[in-house]
């Protein structure tokens, strides 16, 4: 009796658990990101490996497992390829915590795309319908305060844990934001086009392959032009080399995966839903272990995301 409670506890739950360690990859992904790029790894040609490595390392299973290749098609969009390299670009110019907090509008912006697309369903007399636009607007207000507001810095208990050498972000607060904001349009968009097409395609390893192979293909068109010197595509066996195997195996291929499977379970709007998470690992990873000032304006934010999500999970879980 109680094992099998337990067992269907588990299986309930399995996606609310599986959202959450991909947060937690998402967190390392920033810092060796980061890291890389501060040594000179160009964010474009570091999509294209990483796509390309998540492909040659996923083709076996979906080959194996699925052969459902008819999907193929329906990864060919460019959303597969910008959101990334807007993303990653944006990085080179603002932080690692403002990058994951702007992360949480993706939430909004799905939701708000899944309503016009009458992909979701709005009702604002239910709970549920309520706390998911509360949710919104708190999100959208609380990436505002984060990008136009920090206040004073906490003061630091200690110094940094660990030391990335050549660490120096190029700071341009207009363009920087700008990349930011329009990789997570393409994001809400993408999470919006891969739940139609799993309801036709329940096959989220195929997806996940054609999907790399595709953003892979198109970023390396684009790097081409610019990056033309076949001298810069060279990657030595170093940070570089490991933050593309970490993006490309743990990011684009496991993660994908397990964030569509999330998406034909429980919605493109509830795989959103935890991205907060991502902020919060972020900002206290950062301050806790590389030394990146945390602002009292970025603490509050914190806390707004974690009583946001914290009400909205219940209503959810109900």
């Amino acid at each position: 009796m109680g094992s099998s409670g337990c067992g269907t506890a588990t299986k309930r739950f399995r996606p609310h658990i599986l959202m959450a360690l991909t947060q937690l990859g998402y967190t390392f992904l920033y810092i060796i990101t980061q890291d890389a790029f501060s040594q000179g790894l160009n964010p474009h040609l570091y999509v294209t490996y990483r796509n390309l490595a998540s492909f040659f390392v996923m083709l076996p299973f979906a080959y194996f497992l699925e052969r459902y290749f008819y999907c193929a098609f329906h990864s060919l969009n460019l959303t597969v390829s910008l959101s990334p390299n807007m993303y990653f670009a944006s990085l080179r110019y603002t932080s690692p915590t403002f990058v994951a907090s702007m992360v949480n509008t993706i939430a909004s912006m799905t939701f708000i795309i899944a309503v016009v697309t009458r992909m979701e369903k709005l009702d604002v007399t239910s709970r549920r319908g309520a706390a998911k636009v509360v949710g919104t607007v708190a999100s959208l207000g609380g990436a505002m305060i984060m990008s136009l507001y920090k206040g004073q810095a906490i003061r630091r208990l200690w110094g940094a844990l660990l030391s990335i050498p050549g660490t120096t972000v190029h700071e341009d607060w207009v363009k920087g934001p700008i990349l930011t904001i329009a990789s997570c349009f393409a994001w809400a968009v993408w999470y919006v086009m891969q739940a139609s097409t799993l309801k036709r395609y329940p096959a989220q390893l195929s997806l996940t392959t054609w999907m790399s192979f595709f953003g892979g293909a198109q970023s390396a068109v684009y790097t081409a032009f610019i990056e033309p010197k076949p001298q810069a595509w060279i990657i030595g066996f170093d940070i570089n080399f490991w933050a593309i195997i970490y993006g490309g195996i743990v990011i684009s291929g496991l993660v994908t995966f397990v964030q569509l499977w999330c998406t034909e379970k429980k919605g493109p709007v509830f795989v959103t839903m935890f991205n907060p998470l991502c902020t919060v690992l972020v900002a206290l990873t950062a301050y806790a272990l590389l030394g990146q000032d945390l602002y009292t304006g970025r603490y509050w934010k914190l806390s707004q995301i974690l009583l946001r999500d914290y009400a909205n999970s219940l209503i959810i879980l109900m």
